[in-house]
């Protein structure tokens, strides 16, 4: 494999790194069809050029974050009434 081609492509666990998630999630994620990969041996690689597409499909560390706050927040302020509709 040439230094440019190397450079261009990441493994599975450099994409779960990036995307905060497990390597099996990228895994069951390629399988499907979400992220685009090529397997090269027993090794699956994604292009550097795919990982915006990658990052589409998969909740990240951050998007995670932002909604634990977004729903901490409207219990915060919709508690009481979000229980009193749970009783109707």
């Amino acid at each position: 494999m040439n230094q440019n081609k190397g450079k261009s492509l990441i493994s599975t666990s450099q994409l779960a790194e990036i995307l905060g998630i497990s390597r099996v999630a990228v895994f069951k994620k390629i399988k499907a069809g979400v992220i685009p990969a090529e397997k090269i041996g027993r090794n699956y690689v994604i292009r550097r050029a795919d990982i915006p597409e990658a990052v589409k499909g998969v909740l990240t560390r951050q998007k995670r974050g932002d909604i634990e706050a977004a729903v901490k927040k409207a219990a915060l302020e919709y508690g009481e009434t979000l229980r009193l509709l749970g009783k109707e």
